[in-house]
């Protein structure tokens, strides 16, 4: 496991430069935001989300997330039909923040092309290019 300024990027997970994780659970993957991008944004205070049922394209909104400090798209690293939605971290958003990898996970996706969209995403247990990605995160904030 990578861990950069005390947030962890489990070895087991994906993650888009955008900032959600990718957990493949069989067919179907798991999403959320990661630690680090929390820490950035603060306390989460909205999240919306579009419908179960509903199809989305990989780096496209799948809703919208704000906090204290930010509003902006919440974009799925995966294309696919939306199978289920957290419900508690729609009424409680603050609860990413708290357990980004556990109970504040956001999505279950059934992916139209899973193989293909792991491809644009970064393993868990690829510590350098967790480490580049990063610094150049740390640099466009500077």
């Amino acid at each position: 496991m990578v861990i950069i300024e005390g947030k962890e990027f489990p070895d087991d997970l994906y993650f888009h430069r955008d900032h959600m994780w990718v957990k493949v659970e069989g067919e179907n993957v798991r999403l959320g935001y990661n630690s680090w991008a929390m820490e950035q944004a603060g306390k989460l205070v909205n999240l919306n989300t579009r419908k179960v049922g509903r199809s989305v394209k990989a780096g496209k909104t799948l809703g919208t997330v704000e906090s204290g400090k930010w509003v902006g798209p919440l974009k799925s690293p995966v294309g696919g039909e939306i199978l289920e939605i957290n419900q508690e971290v729609l009424k409680s958003p603050s609860i990413i923040n708290d357990d980004p990898y556990g109970a504040g996970w956001i999505a279950v996706i059934a992916p139209n092309d899973l193989e293909g969209d792991l491809k644009g995403l970064i393993s868990g247990s690829d510590a350098e290019s967790i480490i580049v990605w990063i610094d150049d995160e740390k640099k466009k904030n500077l």
